[in-house]
């Protein structure tokens, strides 16, 4: 039986370790490639599956690895840095030089979806507009070019077009849950949330609050790469039948395209939420939750806030749900705010005390 060659990147990131950790969990037969920086993440990524190979170098000067184990491998993940042009043109000029069709399962983001908001700079208000990746797709390629992450998104789709490569793009929207691999734990939305209270004493939301955004835990969104990488692998282990377990479920090039959502939030709502639960815990004086401005915003979760917690972006992962019948078994967001803000707390070493004398 062929043994599936996976290369990977982002081994020591939230998603790729999450990821990674799941399919070598459950594949421990097949052949991993990993890539990482340097030694220092090479020994954290060996501590943990010393079965691995790993390969070494930065985005900016490892095309020639990135092209040579791409080429060697029949399962490309991309698990890291959705922006790198260079990073995702060397790896599908790699897979292009294969005899017959590698896959390239690539990760983007919902924030592809935020550019009716930013483009306005309207931050905090509703909107009506959910995206599905079944019935939207025409508009989903009509995204303008300027959009966050939609230039590598187009590399990707455009080497699909080509034929040479199956391609498929996974958009996370909000990731909660503490990560299982070899490094970073932690994810964006949320843990930035929690430490802008905390910097700032005080919770607070992005103008009323009433944006939306989808989310996901992070082992339920590792399960479907996990379905998807199967689907791709069941190709190589039968030798191109689509007979083989998987195999038929899932699409690629123009219709690979995976939201993958277990639900959506209203930021204000989970303003609300977290700052009960920091008052609770003793972290806030106050559960109050102040309406500012994205520039305020900005002040305590830095240049990103407004998009962060003051857009929409919202959408149904139907494709993963009616074709390969993927769905959302994690903990609630909900329920997973406290353990945020314990993580954040520890990070600053105190409480609303040492936050409000400024030694936190």
């Amino acid at each position: 039986m062929t043994v599936p060659k996976i290369f990977a990147t982002g081994a020591t990131g939230y998603i790729g370790g999450s990821v990674l950790d799941l399919l070598i969990t459950t594949h421990p037969d097949w052949h991993y490639t990993l890539f990482v920086r340097d030694s220092d993440k090479g020994a954290k990524v060996g501590a943990k599956w010393a079965s691995v190979r790993l390969v070494y170098g930065d985005w900016e000067s490892a095309e020639d690895v990135l092209e040579r184990e791409s080429e060697a491998a029949d399962v490309v993940l991309h698990l890291a840095d959705a922006d790198s042009s260079s990073a995702i043109t060397a790896l599908i000029t790699g897979l292009s030089r294969k005899p017959h069709r590698g896959h390239l399962i690539h990760t983007s983001g919902t924030g592809i979806l935020v550019f009716p908001d930013t483009d306005k700079s309207t931050y905090g208000h509703p909107s009506t507009q959910i995206w599905s990746d079944t019935d939207s797709l025409a508009q989903i390629a009509s995204i303008p070019i300027h959009a966050l992450h939609r230039p590598v998104d187009q590399i990707v789709l455009d080497a699909a077009a080509s034929g040479k490569v199956l391609t498929a793009i996974v958009c996370p929207p909000t990731i909660y849950g503490t990560g299982t691999g070899p490094d970073n734990e932690r994810s964006v939305q949320i843990p930035r949330l929690a430490a802008a209270f905390l910097a700032r004493g005080k919770g607070f939301q992005v103008g009323e609050g009433l944006a939306k955004w989808t989310h996901v835990h992070i082992s339920d969104l590792s399960r479907l790469y996990l379905m998807l990488t199967e689907a791709a692998a069941g190709l190589v282990v039968s030798g191109g039948s689509d007979s083989a377990p998987n195999v038929g479920k899932a699409t690629w090039g123009a219709e690979g395209y995976y939201f993958c959502e277990a639900g959506e939030h209203e930021w204000g709502d989970v303003a609300r939420q977290m700052a009960k639960k920091a008052k609770a815990m003793g972290l806030l004086e106050t559960d109050e939750v102040d309406s500012v401005s994205a520039e305020t915003a900005s002040e305590f979760g830095g240049d990103a806030a407004a998009i962060l917690w003051g857009t929409n972006s919202r959408c149904r992962a139907r494709r993963a749900r009616e074709l390969m019948g993927w769905e959302a078994s994690g903990p609630k967001l909900e329920d997973c705010l406290e353990e945020a803000l314990k993580v954040e707390r520890k990070r600053r070493g105190g409480g609303h005390s040492k936050v409000a004398a400024g030694d936190a």
